[in-house]
């Protein structure tokens, strides 16, 4: 398992709870068949911030860090599985150093 750093950005949704359950099912794709192991999430840091350009129709998001650990043949599923979570606008999934 390999350390791995994902920051999403989340869709404006109505109400927080709404926010908190996408980032949940984020989590949950994260540790899907105990591939991964999340370690920390930070919803806080950046939070709900204005975003540089509109994306698909949202003009701002919710910024979500997140430090797991991660089996390397699961970054293409989980990924995938990103890609099509409407909630999610953008996603930056990176190794982290150490």
């Amino acid at each position: 398992m390999r350390d791995y750093e994902l920051v999403v950005v989340v869709r404006t949704l109505a109400s927080d709870e709404e926010v908190n359950q996408a980032i949940d099912q984020i989590i949950a794709y994260v540790e899907q068949d105990d591939n991964g192991k999340v370690n920390s999430v930070d919803r806080k840091t950046f939070g709900r911030r204005r975003l540089a350009y509109e994306i698909d129709g949202q003009r701002e998001g919710h910024y979500v860090i997140i430090l797991a650990g991660i089996e390397p043949d699961h970054i293409l599923e989980l990924e995938t599985e990103l890609k099509l979570y409407d909630p999610v606008l953008r996603y930056l999934l990176v190794r982290a150093e150490g």
